[in-house]
C-alpha cells in the first residue's frame, strides 16, 4: 500500500514535510511497547502508536520503519517532528483508536508484521 492510500485510509494529517507519497508500505504494527516493535516489526513497516516521544523515532530508524501514525488524536512535540525530519520518517497524525485504524488498514488490504 502506498503512503498516500495510508493517509487515506486513516483519514489522516500529514505532520512532516517532503515525505514521499508514493513509498510503499510492507505491513503495519500497532504497539506503545518499543521493545515489541524492535521485535516484531518488519523493515519498511507502518507503525500505529500513542506514544509521541523521540524515543518512538529513534526506535523506527533502528527498525528501519517506513513512517509513523500517532492514534487517538496525539500529535507530537516540536523535537519528535524535527527528529523524523532529520531521519526521514514521515509523521501522521489521526482521530482514530489503535483499533478502529488496524481494522480500517487490514481491511484496506495491509497485511499485519506478523504474516509478511
Amino acid at each position: 500500500m502506498k503512503l498516500r492510500d495510508v493517509i487515506s485510509v486513516v483519514e489522516g494529517t500529514l505532520i512532516t514535510k517532503n515525505a514521499n507519497l508514493d513509498m510503499d508500505i510492507a505491513c503495519a504494527c500497532g504497539s506503545d511497547l518499543m521493545s515489541d516493535v524492535l521485535t516484531h516489526a518488519k523493515a519498511g513497516a507502518l507503525l500505529l502508536t500513542g506514544l509521541v516521544n523521540p524515543q518512538v523515532v529513534r526506535t523506527a530508524e533502528m527498525a528501519d520503519i517506513a513512517a509513523i501514525v500517532f492514534v487517538r488524536g496525539k500529535y507530537p512535540p516540536p523535537e519528535t517532528i524535527a527528529l523524523a525530519e532529520e531521519k526521514g520518517i514521515p509523521l501522521i497524525a489521526a482521530q482514530y483508536t489503535m483499533f478502529e485504524m488496524c481494522g480500517r488498514l487490514f481491511a484496506a488490504g495491509m497485511n499485519s508484521c506478523d504474516v509478511v
